[in-house]
């Protein structure tokens, strides 16, 4: 028996689908807006929900991205009119299980329903009869939990894996996940850095060679390849490559074979290739610094890994964790946290993601010494100045500037600069309008109080106490 939730508008449409799934066996509720049916399928369990398009107050497709990622993970089917298929294409990008098109009869809309939450029984056992590896990932975002959820589905293949994001977002942890959690996991995982090998050296170290190939060859040196032979072959940073290298990958990706230089012969290799990097490789594919062939090779399961900024209240529970493995490594013991280092942590926007916040601990912990409570007091003198004036009995107050919109005619300025200079009107505008109240100016733009901040600390906006 099934938890359902109906998201439609039309009584009549309800009544026929609560009958449909009444005589299947399941337990049915219903709601008629987008602000009824979000708080219904995320507040409640549900294994299936059937969501219109066109409801009162907006499009289904607005919500459906918040459904999915609720805390049961439902599986949602689009109910849609005629005119509506786009709408069904961009849902099934979401991640929609199916679509049902207006007007319907109960055989087009029962075997959907049965085939969805077969495959979610099936999803659910597989869960609970299998253990998933970490490989050290800390979050419980819902963004890092669909990237978890990308993981588990290129476990039980061995197609190419691409890891994108920034910098310092932990492209190596998910990649080993990747490979802790296949069916090669007890196969050797190798990882190389693109960046770090010599243009001059990478057919020898990726290939191997053999006695006598070269100068100074004088023994047979298996590549690195050969190295992850029933195993998995990490490329880091794989858009450091050269096109000759790029050339020769796909070959051997091609063939399963590869040639050590001066070898006479082809040498059969299994292994699994999980690729990863910083950069936009479609660009590069245009700018014909990647190729095309080998980005479709590699690409067959992309992860896209999100910024720390974005990883909700990710922050926090990273933090306690390193500061206790840090802790433990250094042989200081375990250090309690105040909320105000926490709300720094917080209020912080990590450009350089997980990696910076991990130097900064261990900064944070060196300072501390014999203290047995980290305190704002311990971070690095740059974070801090992030933080200050945000106390409540602060003003905002900025110098008097002219604020006409540039002249774009007067000095042709690049589109980055002009963006810039618009935008610091924009706020000038802003600290005006709101009389120096952060709280109003958050109201106004929409801004959080640590991104205001920030902005205004960007573009030399003040920040003073009033006199």
């Amino acid at each position: 028996m099934a938890n359902i939730l109906i998201i439609d508008d039309d009584p009549k449409i309800c009544l026929f689908l609560s009958k449909i799934l009444e005589r299947m066996g399941h337990n049915i509720s219903t709601a008629n807006t987008l602000e009824g049916g979000l708080h219904s399928g995320t507040k409640n369990k549900c294994d299936l929900i059937m969501l219109d398009l066109e409801l009162p107050d907006g499009n289904g497709l607005q919500i459906l991205p918040e459904l999915i990622q609720a805390p049961s993970s439902p599986e949602v089917i689009i109910i849609t009119g005629t005119g509506d298929i786009r709408g069904a294409e961009i849902a099934f990008k979401y991640g929609a299980w199916d679509y049902v098109q207006k007007p319907f009869v109960m055989d087009e809309v029962s075997l959907p329903i049965t085939r969805a939450l077969q495959y979610r029984q099936e999803k659910e056992t597989a869960k609970t009869s299998a253990t998933f590896h970490r490989a050290g990932i800390i979050g419980e975002s819902s963004v890092i939990r669909s990237c978890l959820a990308d993981v588990s589905k290129a476990s039980v293949t061995d197609s190419g894996v691409l890891i994108t994001g920034e910098t310092g977002t932990g492209k190596d942890l998910f990649a080993r996940a990747a490979h802790e959690n296949s069916k090669r996991s007890t196969g050797n995982f190798v990882v190389v850095d693109c960046g770090a090998i010599p243009e001059t050296l990478s057919e020898s170290t990726l290939f191997g060679y053999e006695k006598g190939a070269f100068t100074g060859a004088d023994k047979n040196q298996p590549g690195i390849i050969a190295q992850a032979e029933g195993g998995t072959l990490f490329l880091d940073e794989i858009g450091d490559l050269s096109l000759n290298i790029q050339k020769s990958l796909l070959r051997v990706l091609q063939e399963r074979t590869i040639r050590p230089i001066g070898g006479k012969r082809e040498i059969p290799v299994d292994f699994r290739l999980v690729a990863a990097t910083n950069r936009d490789l479609d660009q590069m594919v245009n700018e014909k610094t990647f190729r095309m062939d080998l980005l479709y090779r590699i690409r067959t399961i992309e992860i896209k890994l999100p910024p720390l900024r974005n990883r909700e209240n990710d922050v926090q529970e990273i933090a306690i964790r390193k500061i206790q493995e840090i802790g433990q490594r250094y042989n200081i013991g375990i250090k309690g946290v105040s909320p105000e280092f926490i709300e720094i942590l917080n209020s912080y926007n990590w450009p350089g993601n997980v990696r910076e916040l991990i130097n900064v601990l261990e900064y944070a912990l060196a300072s501390s010494r014999n203290d047995s409570t980290l305190f704002p007091k311990h971070l690095p003198p740059e974070l801090r100045i992030v933080s200050l004036n945000i106390d409540s009995d602060q003003t905002i107050e900025s110098e008097e500037v002219n604020v006409n919109i540039p002249d774009i005619d007067e000095e042709f300025l690049s589109l980055s600069d002009y963006r810039a200079s618009v935008e610091k009107i924009y706020f000038q505008r802003l600290l005006k309008k709101s009389n120096g109240n952060h709280k109003e100016a958050c109201r106004l733009s929409g801004v959080s109080k640590s991104r205001l901040y920030s902005l205004l600390k960007q573009y030399s906006l003040s920040l003073s106490k009033p006199s």
